[in-house]
């Protein structure tokens, strides 16, 4: 419970309609009519397909007592309180009403076109095998100590990040590790989040339709590092020309690292991929002191069990970032060694005589990293089942498919398994009729056949029916493709009797997206 008063102090108001001049008790605050209860603050957010405002009378009847607008409505009788920008004055008054718990913890933010998910898992193993008590948002799953709930935003909507945020301070979690999207950041989701350490591993093109270009794509993203405060430490990549960019664009202390430019604090050399599990040596070069501690020159060793070059860029990060939160060399060594990856993150889920890996085939820089692992692996013919992206407007998907036209003849695909998997998401990612127009433009350019399903199941059973002895089936796409594993070895078990059903499914164990398809 808060004091009405009290929590409009953490906003600005511009004005006010129908002022009650009692310091009501609030009880919550919501932004869904359909979530408001008696006693709580209503804020009306101007969203992309619809606007809060409309909806006031609806949060009244229910029990709000006050309104936080941009526009007043008329005729609604609670006081209503004017701000500029309702979703900076959301995630202000959340903050206030939790009684700003960012503050109780270590606050990890990391950002990045690909390796977000990856990297947050990463760190979050490596700071548990240190024995400290971690807290994880992010794209799959939202994680207070060891109990898991599956994600709907990579960043939460502020509000529900604020609570999310007090359950870990009140259960004792000293280190939160977060995936901070670019449009977490434009919408402030994450303002009067407190950041200890912030990253920004690379930049893609990304969100261009959303966000208008790239140059605002770029704005938004190095602004989660130029707004760093200057007790933060920022953790920027050399290899990377655009993070590179913005080492004296911050007040925050800054620790550098590459793999292909030894110029900064910490580098990987001697790096072996011929597995494609990474083998390399990590070397402090320069010795740097942060919060009293001084970090010496030193080299250790790092042994992944995750595959790719991607993987080696997500581990600096969060060698780095253990380091920095005092977890020692061996254990940092043994949490990588024993770190199996990140689920739909090229995930192997079948491994026989077929192999079948999963895959959040997001965007041209996530496309050309796992093609171009595939390209180092043993294979006989490649079976790519892509789910087309959707609501992510036509240039997304007009520079996803020239990505895999590009790679076609390097992988010998001259077809691909396309669908729209349209009972398998939901209304803000179902494809319109101008990315799948974008889509198939590009591959009749490429001279790509496409075999599109509007289904999910049908397109996998497809690959599987042609699958043979030393194929490989990639199951690639973001929201679309959720539910391919669990589709693609249900269908399995159905067609092949010699497997054991425990056996089969383990890859789904501990699953925490696309569970209980229909197949």
């Amino acid at each position: 419970m808060s004091r009405l008063k009290q929590l409009l102090k953490a906003i600005e108001i511009k004005s006010v309609y129908y002022e009650n001049k009692k310091d009501l008790v609030i009880s919550g605050i919501s932004y869904h009519s359909q979530k408001v209860k008696e006693g709580h603050i209503f804020v009306c957010i101007k969203g992309y397909k619809t606007d809060g405002h409309k909806y006031l009378g609806q949060a009244v009847a229910n029990g709000a007592v006050a309104a936080v607008v941009e526009d007043f409505q008329e005729d609604i009788g609670i006081p209503q309180y004017a701000v500029e920008n309702s979703r900076s004055a959301l995630a202000r008054l959340g903050a206030a009403f939790y009684d700003n718990p960012s503050r109780k913890m270590k606050m990890i933010g990391i950002t990045a076109t690909n390796g977000k998910t990856t990297t947050a898992f990463m760190t979050d193993a490596i700071l548990g095998g240190g024995g400290l008590k971690t807290g994880l948002l992010g794209t799959v799953s939202i994680k207070t100590d060891d109990y898991f709930i599956p994600s709907d935003l990579t960043t939460p909507e502020s509000l529900d990040l604020q609570y999310y945020l007090n359950e870990m301070a009140a259960k004792n979690v000293s280190h939160v590790t977060m995936e901070v999207s670019s449009s977490g950041l434009e919408q402030h989701r994450v303002e009067k989040v407190e950041y200890d350490i912030v990253t920004l591993n690379n930049i893609s093109r990304e969100h261009i339709d959303f966000h208008g270009s790239f140059e605002k794509y770029f704005e938004i993203k190095s602004g989660f590092i130029k707004n760093a405060g200057e007790n933060s430490i920022a953790i920027l990549n050399l290899d990377c020309p655009y993070s590179a960019l913005l080492i004296n664009q911050t007040k925050a202390h800054v620790i550098t690292f590459g793999l292909n430019n030894d110029a900064g604090h910490v580098v990987c050399k001697d790096l072996d991929l011929g597995t494609g599990r990474a083998r390399f040596t990590v070397e402090i070069l320069k010795q740097f002191k942060v919060d009293g501690k001084e970090y010496m020159p030193v080299e250790f060793n790092i042994e992944l069990a995750v595959p790719g070059l991607h993987s080696v860029y997500n581990s600096m990060v969060a060698i780095i970032i253990g380091l920095l939160c005092g977890v020692s060399i061996s254990t940092i060594q043994d949490s990588l060694k024993a770190f199996g990856g990140v689920e739909r993150r090229f995930e192997f889920i079948f491994e026989d005589d077929i192999k079948i890996i999963d895959d959040h085939f997001a965007n041209v820089g996530n496309i050309n990293v796992t093609l171009g692992t595939l390209k180092f692996m043993d294979y006989e013919k490649l079976h790519l089942v892509y789910a087309i992206r959707g609501e992510r407007g036509p240039t997304v998907n007009r520079e996803n498919a020239e990505t895999i036209v590009n790679w076609a003849p390097k992988l010998g695909l001259d077809n691909i398994i396309a669908t729209r998997s349209i009972s398998h998401v939901t209304s803000k990612d179902r494809v319109t009729d101008e990315e799948l127009r974008v889509f198939k433009e590009v591959m009749d350019e490429g001279n790509i056949r496409v075999d599109l399903y509007d289904e999910l199941p049908d397109a996998i059973a497809e690959a599987i029916s042609k699958a043979k002895p030393g194929d490989l089936i990639l199951l690639a796409g973001c929201q679309g493709m959720d539910y391919g594993a669990e589709i693609a070895l249900n269908q399995i078990f159905k067609i092949r009797k010699d497997f054991s059903k425990e056996k089969l499914f383990k890859p789904l164990e501990k699953r925490v997206a696309g569970v209980g398809a229909l197949s």
